[in-house]
Order: C-alpha cells, then sequence, then structure tokens
C-alpha cells in the first residue's frame, strides 16, 4: 500500500539468513546412522513456527502485504463505525450504535477502504478522474451489499427513500456525491497516515493485536447472526445429545 513490504522492515531480515550454529551442522551431515527422520530441537521447531507466522503474514497481495491490509481494514472499520455512528447519534439526537454487532466495527468500510485503495490510488494524480470512478464504485459497492442483505436478513441497515434520486432506498445521489469525496479523502489524505500510525508499532505487537480484535469481532458477529437468523444454540445441542442417545442405544 505504502511501497513498503515487512520482509525489507526491520526484524525480517534474519527470515532470509542461512541456518546457523548447531541447526546448521545438523542440516548438512543429515541424521545420524541409526536415527530416523531428521526431527528439531523444540527451540528449533519454536522458531519455524514464528517464521512461518512471519511469512504468512508478509505474503504479498496486489503489491502490499498481508500485515498492512488487515491492519488497515480493522482500522478503517473502526473509523467508519466511529464516523457513522457520530452523524446518526446527531440526526438522531441520541447515541445510536450503526455497527451491526456490539463491537465498534463496521466491515463495509474496511472492506470499500482497502479494495478502493488497491483499486483507485493508480488514479491519484488525476483528482477528477479519482473522485468520478471512487464515487461510481463506491455506489455499485453499497448497491451489492444491499441487494446481500435484502436475500440474508430481509432488509437493509439503511434507508434512502426519504433522499432525493433514490433507487429502491439502497442508493441515493447524495451518497454517491460523499462517497467521491471520501475516495479522494482516502487516497491523498488519509491512507499515508494509516499507514503511518501501523508502522508505529513492532510487528509482534501489531500483529497480536489483529489476531485479537479479529477473534473478538468474530465471536461477536457469529452470536449476532444467530440472534438475526433464531438460531437457539441450547436447543441445537439438545438436539444432537438425543440424536447420539438414540445413536448409542440402537448400537450398543
Amino acid at each position: 500500500m505504502n511501497g513498503k513490504s515487512l520482509i525489507n522492515r526491520q526484524g525480517f531480515c534474519f527470515m532470509h539468513r542461512p541456518v546457523q550454529g548447531k541447526y546448521a551442522a545438523k542440516a548438512a551431515h543429515g541424521p545420524r546412522s541409526g536415527q530416523g527422520k531428521f526431527s528439531l530441537t523444540p527451540t528449533a521447531q519454536t522458531c519455524c513456527n514464528r517464521q512461518g507466522e512471519k511469512i504468512m503474514w508478509t505474503k504479498e497481495i496486489f503489491g502490499t502485504d498481508v500485515y498492512h491490509l488487515v491492519s488497515a481494514f480493522i482500522i478503517y472499520s473502526m473509523m467508519g463505525w466511529l464516523v457513522e455512528s457520530i452523524y446518526m447519534s446527531f440526526c438522531n439526537h441520541k447515541i445510536t450504535n450503526r455497527g451491526f454487532a456490539r463491537s465498534p466495527f463496521c466491515p463495509i468500510y474496511g472492506f470499500g477502504a482497502v479494495i478502493g485503495y488497491l483499486v483507485l490510488h493508480p488514479l491519484e494524480k488525476d483528482v477528477f478522474k479519482l473522485y468520478l470512478v471512487g464515487a461510481v464504485m463506491a455506489t455499485v459497492f453499497e448497491f451489492l451489499v444491499g441487494k446481500l442483505m435484502l436475500r440474508l436478513f430481509g432488509e437493509v441497515w439503511w434507508d434512502y427513500n426519504d433522499k432525493p434520486c433514490n433507487y429502491k432506498g439502497i442508493v441515493c445521489l447524495e451518497s454517491t456525491i460523499a462517497w467521491g469525496f471520501y475516495a479522494v479523502i482516502i487516497i491523498l489524505f488519509l491512507h499515508s497516515r494509516v499507514m503511518a500510525f501501523i508502522d508505529r508499532w513492532s510487528f509482534s505487537m501489531g500483529s497480536k493485536l489483529c489476531c485479537v480484535v479479529l477473534a473478538v469481532v468474530t465471536v461477536d458477529y457469529v452470536i449476532q447472526l444467530m440472534n438475526a437468523f433464531h438460531i437457539d444454540i441450547k436447543e441445537k445441542k439438545e438436539k444432537l445429545v438425543d440424536r447420539y442417545e438414540n445413536f448409542k442405544a440402537r448400537w450398543y
């Protein structure tokens, strides 16, 4: 995203260094006679696991690494939730949570901002084209998400029916104009600052924070989706227990 990869950042050079010390000697001479397959010591195995984890985070997708993509997705999702919640709280004259779940997280903004940057950053030299393409692309994305929500939940979590030039309450001219300005702000001003904020954290701390945030959000969304689809965990558990008891009584 910012032209940098974690592979080139300080702290990752060791990933490409040759193995040294007793592990190098073992690798060079292979297993001793009478022994089975060569196996790493617990310390070496831990080192390899950590290295494999870091290699996963440093894989490049569309010119940037997974670590920066995931971190940016989380930040934009939280920023989107904050901005929309403040705006809707002002409009409703009361505190309003615009997230689907309880956590301060709106993934539609995270996906929109990250995908938008990957697609639109080549247009940063032409502000007019950037604005136009950004407005159209975000409107199409909003419409597709709205149709998906209608299919899954039977409703859309926003309503533009009271806005002029709207289509089925899912998209409207006002939001399209706003999306264009958002695209310009993100590409020309905001994204570089988001990347700088990510780079302030060490990889070890940043990757752990990403895992914790995604785990909490995943659990939160699973619970809310189960409530939305009226899935009763206790009922499902009782049915599984009954099936197990019937199976056990029949075959044992």
